[in-house]
């Protein structure tokens, strides 16, 4: 191939979820709903744990970066996707789609990496309560969380460097809902041996590092549940993990499977549905899930209904 074919586009055509009308109509409303319950969720998670003294602490501060991520994480993807299904022509600009996938790779790895922080905190909670005020200091919290971006956006920067520079040869079409590195990768018209490597060497940073903390951390905490003698502190213990947990079930393995492995045959139809779970569905969960069996987020709800104490009493 000639030096003047590789080239680089200036902006690419997104195929997106459906080319009928109707249906893109329906899709808008689905998941216009959805970003709104997940803007307004989340954005209640960052109030109260911002202004909830009650919540000030390590689990609740790991909780609203959380939600930060999330809120940013789906910004970055769906109102494009809304635009979108208005449009007949679904184009997006090189340098949006840089940015785009940078930002993806960045909330994502971010919150994979929060998971696990949020991991550590419960097994301190769990295994070690008489030395948890000790160990959970505001310090290290924030530097744990500091660590969670910092290695995110790292993390990002390098992948999105090495994908972007990828010349496509004049190919615009891009078969995904956004710009998604799997699919940036097969558009590509050179050997990509080297990208597949970088996204295995990422996914074992951001996804399966991480994923092993957590398990390890759950191991340790499943084993001193089963050690509490009353069953009302083994609901207790339990509760106190449950909703993370949720979590974390949700999150891992559907990203293991994807990029682990990016010489599979994985169909771009399952690329797209990877990155609507995450851009959509984990998002709007997160918040209902905590929310709705968290005690101390209910209270604090419900503290933030009544107002303050001068205002309830005058």
């Amino acid at each position: 191939m000639s030096k003047d074919n590789l080239t680089w586009v200036s902006d690419f055509i997104l195929t997106g979820l459906s080319r009928d009308p109707a249906v893109q109509a329906g899709l808008f409303v689905l998941f216009g709903a959805a970003y709104l319950v997940t803007l307004l969720g989340n954005g209640l998670m960052v109030l109260l744990t911002g202004l909830d003294a009650r919540l000030h602490l390590p689990m609740y501060f790991f909780l609203g970066h959380l939600s930060v991520v999330d809120i940013c994480y789906t910004s970055s993807g769906v109102p494009q996707m809304l635009v979108h299904f208005l449009q007949e022509h679904k184009t997006i600009s090189f340098a949006r789609c840089g940015a785009q996938l940078f930002f993806s790779l960045a909330l994502g790895g971010t919150e994979f990496l929060l998971l696990a922080a949020m991991a550590y905190d419960r097994y301190v909670a769990v295994c070690q309560p008489l030395h948890y005020v000790a160990v959970m200091r505001p310090p290290l919290c924030v530097a744990l969380a500091a660590a969670c971006w910092l290695v995110g956006l790292a993390n990002s920067a390098v992948e999105t460097a090495v994908t972007m520079r990828l010349p496509t040869c004049g190919r615009r079409v891009l078969n995904h809902v956004a710009c998604e590195t799997l699919a940036l990768v097969r558009l590509a018209c050179v050997d990509v041996t080297f990208n597949q490597a970088v996204i295995v060497a990422s996914s074992i940073v951001v996804l399966l590092v991480p994923c092993c903390l957590v398990s390890l951390s759950y191991g340790h905490i499943a084993a001193a549940i089963l050690r509490i003698r009353s069953s009302q502190g083994r609901r207790k213990a339990f509760r106190t993990c449950a909703s993370h947990l949720t979590v974390v079930s949700m999150s891992y393995g559907m990203a293991l499977c994807t990029y682990l492995q990016p010489r599979s045959t994985a169909s771009a139809e399952q690329d797209k549905l990877v990155v609507l779970f995450y851009a959509v569905l984990t998002p709007m969960l997160n918040p209902l899930i905590y929310s709705l069996r968290n005690k101390d987020m209910q209270a604090a709800l419900g503290r933030l209904r009544r107002g303050p104490p001068g205002e309830r009493t005058g």
